[in-house]
Parts: structure tokens; C-alpha cells; sequence
């Protein structure tokens, strides 16, 4: 039997972090949206304030630099920080360096946590994941052909990425590349740690997604981009392992943040049904407006169980891969479907700047993509599944 109750500390931290969201991250959505030097400059003053009342990096534990006591208890406020995209920055809790933290903190050397973890989670650096490749299907990262090779003590890298979330701005990448050719499929592969000032190291553009120009994920080549060796995370051929050990927490992370979307989305739908008036009566007085209310009550509600659920097995240490596959495409689903009913409700509102209904439209179709697409998850929750029925007693949730 899972309890889901909320213990007096983490509702105290939800408190808090809630009436920080009011405070300081709701008024100044509007100057991150510019973006420029006085974005940059009020972010570091939030991250300050994060710091100094001790929310700071919840994703991770004391240990590596952070104030995270575990996966369920981050849940419960992850759901908060992903109510807005500047949040999750200013609490120092941002992907790709969530992820990124998570793996060096598990695979890294003490002189690779000392380079680079250490200011990674204090906020004095950022990061970025290259993974994603354009002649290569997301859906099956082995076909990767971005390759490393040895020369003497070092690595060479050459090969194209684009996605590269965050890469402007970032201090170090982890790229994905082929070390090992001969190797069968799941041991082809290494993870290599590239500081972006090395030489080959060639971001060509941010790539424009969803009528956003200044996005952050960006197309790179990687032309005799020199590193040493002991730039490699953990053993040579471990890259797809270690991607694995990134990526379920990572879409837990994700799915987190889409339920404070969700949540946000719904309370805009609510509020604009009770005061919108249309053919002499009110929005919320029509029954198709009441179904979707009901509708997206429940969605979110199943979302949000099947999210702490997942959590709740990671911090048992179990892997829970249909557990996380479910939500992904479930979630994704969801924020999609909770979002674009509450533009329809709005009207020409909902999908004008003066809302945050039309941006979080824009980012909740993306869901249904990265971290794998929807379609792929559910192959893999249908043939785990099935797995067992055919080798056992079956399955059920836990």
C-alpha cells in the first residue's frame, strides 16, 4: 500500500515555495519573456533568494551540493515549480542540468564532481545533453553516428547534433558518440564530457521551434573536437546504461512540471467560466464547458497519482519503467488536452500573448516528443506487460 500523505515538512516547503511562485516568479513571467540583460540580472537575485531561505536544487541531496531529501518529496513540489518556465531556473532545479547532475553525481570521477558538479549544482555554471541527431530517429538512439576516436590519451569527435537543449550559455556538454563500433548495439556508445570552449566545438543556430526564434535548442557539429580520455563518463561503452539512468528521472522531472501546467491551465479554464458571459448566461452555465471541467478534473488527478506513484517506486529503487513510460504519454496527453480546452474557453484570448495559454500550448506539444515519442512508450509498457503474462503470473501495479 503506497501513502501518499504529505508530511508537515514537505507541507511547509510547498507553502513556502507557493508563496515565493506569488511573490516573485508570477509578477516577472513578463521580463523573462524579453529576456536580455535584466532578465539575467533578476535571475541571479531570485536564485539568491532561493539559497537564502534554503530551497535551493531540491532534485538532488545534501550530498552533491543540494537540499532534496528524495523523489516523492521533489514530486510534491515540482508539481509548484512547473507552474512557470522561469521556476524551475530560479530554484536550481533546470533541465538539462538536473539530468546532468544526476549522472555525474552517480558516474562521475571526484575530479570530474569537483570541476564540474560542484558549480553545476550551486547555479555558478550551466550545462547541456547532445544526444539528438538529424539523420538519426530519437525513437532509437543506437543508430547514433557522431563518433569518438582514440588518439593516444585523447578523444577526437566529430558528427552532427541539433537539440542540444540550453547549449548557449552552457560551460560543458555531455555528448552521446560511438566509441566502440564493433561493440553490439547497447555497448556501442559513450558519454564524454566537452567543455564548449574546446576547438570543434561549433554551434551553428539555435533551431526556431513552434514560431519560437530564440529557443535554446540549438544544431552543432563537433569537427575534431579534442578531449582527453579522462573527460569519458564512466567506462567506455557505458553511454546508453548511463542515458538510462538520466532519462527515467528525467521524464519523471518533466511530468512533474506538466502537472503544475495542467493545474494552472484548469484554474484559468475555471475562473474565465465564472466570469465570461455569452448568449445571456455564463460560460460555466453550459454543459460543455461543465464536461470539460469534469473531464479535466479527473485527467489531472490520474496524472498526478500515477506520478507520485512512479516516484514512489524510484525512491524504493526500483526502476520503474512502465511506471514512467505510462505517465510520459498519459501526461503529455493530458497537458495537451487540459491546455487546449482552456483556450477554447478564453477565445480569441487564450491564444493572444496577454495569456500564458498560448506558450504552454506551444511547449505541450513538444511533450508528445522528446524524452521519446508517445508512440514508443507505449510499445514498451504493451510488451513489458505482455511480458509477463508469458513468463508469469502477469502484471499489476504496485
Amino acid at each position: 500500500m503506497v501513502d501518499f500523505a504529505i508530511s508537515p515538512e514537505i507541507r511547509e516547503l510547498r507553502k513556502k515555495v507557493a508563496a515565493f511562485m506569488e511573490e516573485e516568479i508570477y509578477p516577472n513571467e513578463g521580463i523573462f519573456h524579453e529576456g536580455g540583460s535584466p532578465a539575467d540580472t533578476l535571475m541571479k537575485e531570485l536564485q539568491a533568494k532561493t539559497k537564502a531561505l534554503g530551497m535551493w536544487a531540491l532534485f538532488i541531496g545534501p550530498e552533491a551540493g543540494g537540499t532534496g531529501t528524495g523523489f516523492l518529496p521533489y514530486a510534491y513540489v515540482n508539481e509548484i515549480l512547473g507552474r512557470s518556465p522561469v521556476a524551475p531556473r530560479a530554484f536550481g532545479c533546470a533541465a538539462p542540468d538536473t539530468g546532468n547532475a544526476e549522472i555525474l553525481h552517480q558516474f562521475g570521477t571526484t575530479e570530474q564532481k569537483e570541476r564540474w558538479l560542484k558549480p553545476l549544482v550551486a547555479g555558478e555554471i550551466r550545462s547541456c545533453f547532445s544526444m539528438t541527431e538529424p539523420n538519426v530517429s530519437g525513437a532509437d538512439p543506437t543508430g547514433l553516428e557522431t563518433a569518438a576516436v582514440r588518439d593516444g590519451d585523447d578523444w577526437v569527435i566529430n558528427g552532427h547534433k541539433w537539440f542540444t537543449s540550453g547549449a548557449i550559455g552552457a560551460a560543458f556538454a555531455i555528448v552521446m558518440c560511438v566509441t566502440e563500433p564493433d561493440a553490439e548495439p547497447h555497448g556501442r556508445m559513450s558519454q564524454i564530457i566537452v567543455p564548449t570552449d574546446t576547438p570543434g566545438f561549433n554551434i551553428i543556430r539555435p533551431v526556431p521551434v513552434m514560431g519560437e526564434t530564440r529557443g535554446a535548442h540549438c544544431e552543432i557539429r563537433y569537427e575534431d573536437c579534442r578531449v582527453p580520455v579522462t573527460s569519458t563518463l564512466g567506462e567506455s561503452g557505458d553511454g546508453f546504461r548511463i542515458a538510462q539512468k538520466r532519462l527515467g528521472p528525467g521524464r519523471i522531472h518533466h511530468c512533474m512540471r506538466w502537472l503544475g501546467q495542467m493545474q494552472r491551465a484548469f484554474e484559468m479554464m475555471c475562473r474565465r467560466a465564472l466570469s465570461r458571459k455569452a448568449f445571456g448566461e455564463l460560460l460555466a452555465e453550459k454543459q460543455t464547458i461543465q464536461n470539460w471541467i469534469a473531464d479535466s478534473a479527473a485527467e489531472i488527478q490520474a496524472s498526478r497519482l500515477l506520478t507520485l506513484h512512479a516516484a514512489h517506486k524510484i525512491d524504493q529503487g526500483d526502476e520503474a519503467r512502465v511506471e514512467i513510460s505510462i505517465i510520459k504519454f498519459w501526461g503529455a496527453k493530458v497537458l495537451h488536452d487540459v491546455i487546449d480546452r482552456a483556450i477554447q474557453v478564453h477565445g480569441a484570448l487564450g491564444v493572444s500573448g496577454d495569456t500564458p495559454l498560448e506558450s504552454m500550448y506551444r511547449d505541450a506539444r513538444a511533450a508528445r516528443i522528446y524524452d521519446g515519442p508517445d508512440e514508443v512508450h507505449r510499445m514498451v509498457v504493451a510488451r513489458r506487460i505482455l511480458r509477463t503474462f508469458k513468463d508469469g503470473p502477469g502484471w499489476q501495479f504496485e
